[in-house]
């Protein structure tokens, strides 16, 4: 029964988070976090009841590095002496003596600071990562028995359905004329549910490629066969509507006109070609991935990609906006070299800083590794950088470990290579900082280390 109400409370997460515009309104990822926080206590009692270890032993070096993490975002919010500050961070001192100085009543009532440039920002951006990392944990030891082991399947077969709506949708919206998101009036090309087409190409670069596993996984149990004849006769109505899906949001990413989505989605299936390939045929490279790439282009190239197109026309100009940006934001950390402005302070931080005069709100540095830097300095990129090395050798091993005749390793590469996608885009693009994104991007870690070191005794059922 815990199972089952826990797997419910995933899929209403999964379908929620990103047709809430992202969840990035305060009250949409407070609803996203009260749920991750009803599925850890659920968890909590599931495993009370049981009397089951949670076997967090075997990450243990990663549950260091997460709360490290953590309790570095709590340091940025306590209170230390000046004298503290002065050494740990001499920018944020100045700025504080700054202020204390034009208005002499508050160095009398906070006599220290805060490392954190806005402590509240700082706190809300806190929860988030202490939500995100408590829903890793847990999906990365649920215990699913052996007769629920297509729960998994549901919840990836959940998250393509809700890929394939927001691209349905958004084309639909777009093309139609309507150009509304929701209730939003105003899209100037195909963006979901989302309120930035940058956004939905980046939920897209995640759900793609992960289909994809999907789809190789299911069309696995047809490949005893020999010919292609019975092998397509053999591939059931549910294989193929995946792969048609899989075209779907390939032509919704294609018009969300996203140019570094667009090269994130070809260097992405350049992967899966290549990872998803049959060796033991004597093949380098997968030919159904390419066919599925190349049935959306042409389907594309049918519709009409000029303003697609012309978006890569205007790339000069943009980036020259961006290159401004991010030197800006260099600046922001040579100043806060080791513990950063504070996590979530950037839009409050970058203004001192700003070096064009455009009245323009400049809310995020357009490089998710770089604000993040400036908000938690080279120390905590440090922890946060290591901790991707340990979790992409693991997978990467779990996976290499796979026998090819073990089909779970296409989920597993699928996945790998879904988060693979979304850490390129986001060198040039925020993504991390859109709760939907950042949950699916958890969701996906969790998914491909889970999938990487389930136990090989273990089967795995068909996801019928």
């Amino acid at each position: 029964m815990l199972n089952k109400t826990i797997k419910l409370i995933l899929i209403l997460l999964f379908i929620f988070t990103p047709i809430a515009f992202g969840s990035m309104e305060i009250w949409a990822f407070s609803l996203m976090e009260l749920g991750i926080l009803l599925l850890v206590v659920l968890w909590s009692i599931q495993n009370l009841m049981r009397n089951a270890e949670c076997g967090m032993r075997n990450f243990r070096y990663e549950i260091i590095f997460i709360s490290f993490f953590l309790a570095l975002i709590l340091f940025q919010m306590i209170p230390l002496p000046t004298g503290i500050v002065r050494i740990l961070s001499l920018k944020t001192y100045e700025l504080r003596h700054s202020l204390a100085i034009i208005i002499p009543q508050s160095a009398i009532r906070t006599p220290q600071f805060q490392i954190s440039f806005v402590p509240f920002l700082t706190k809300i951006e806190f929860y988030k990562w202490l939500a995100l990392s408590a829903f890793f944990l847990f999906f990365l030891h649920w215990k699913i028995s052996r007769k629920e082991d297509s729960t998994i399947f549901h919840l990836i077969f959940v998250v393509f359905l809700t890929g394939v709506f927001e691209s349905l949708y958004g084309m639909f919206e777009f093309f139609s004329g309507h150009d509304h998101i929701l209730y939003l009036k105003g899209i100037s090309s195909v963006t979901g549910t989302f309120i930035n087409r940058n956004y939905f190409a980046g939920y897209l670069l995640m759900v793609i490629p992960l289909s994809m596993g999907f789809f190789f996984y299911r069309e696995a149990q047809a490949r005893r066969f020999q010919g292609w004849q019975q092998r397509l006769s053999a591939v059931d109505g549910k294989t193929l509507l995946i792969g048609f899906g899989i075209i779907v949001m390939i032509l919704g990413l294609l018009f969300s006109a996203s140019r570094m989505g667009i090269v994130s989605l070809l260097l992405s299936f350049s992967l899966i070609s290549t990872l998803l390939n049959a060796p033991q045929r004597g093949r380098r490279f997968s030919r159904t991935s390419l066919l599925i790439l190349g049935l959306a282009l042409v389907w594309g190239i049918w519709i009409g990609l000029d303003a697609v197109i012309n978006q890569f026309f205007n790339v000069s100009e943009d980036l020259k906006s961006r290159t401004t940006i991010w030197t800006d934001s260099f600046k922001i950390v040579k100043d806060f070299p080791i513990l950063g402005s504070g996590l979530g302070t950037f839009s409050q931080i970058f203004p001192m800083y700003k070096s064009f005069h455009i009245r323009r709100f400049v809310s995020h540095a357009e490089n998710d590794f770089l604000q993040l830097a400036s908000e938690v300095g080279l120390i905590g990129v440090g922890v946060l950088f290591i901790l991707f090395i340990f979790l992409f050798v693991r997978a990467v091993a779990g996976i290499r470990s796979m026998s090819f005749a073990d089909s779970r390793r296409y989920i597993g590469i699928g996945g790998l290579v879904s988060v693979l996608a979304l850490m390129f885009h986001s060198i040039v693009e925020r993504n991390l900082q859109i709760p939907a994104n950042a949950f699916l991007f958890t969701f996906l870690w969790a998914l491909v280390l889970k999938t990487a070191t389930v136990d090989p005794s273990a089967k795995i059922v068909r996801g019928e």
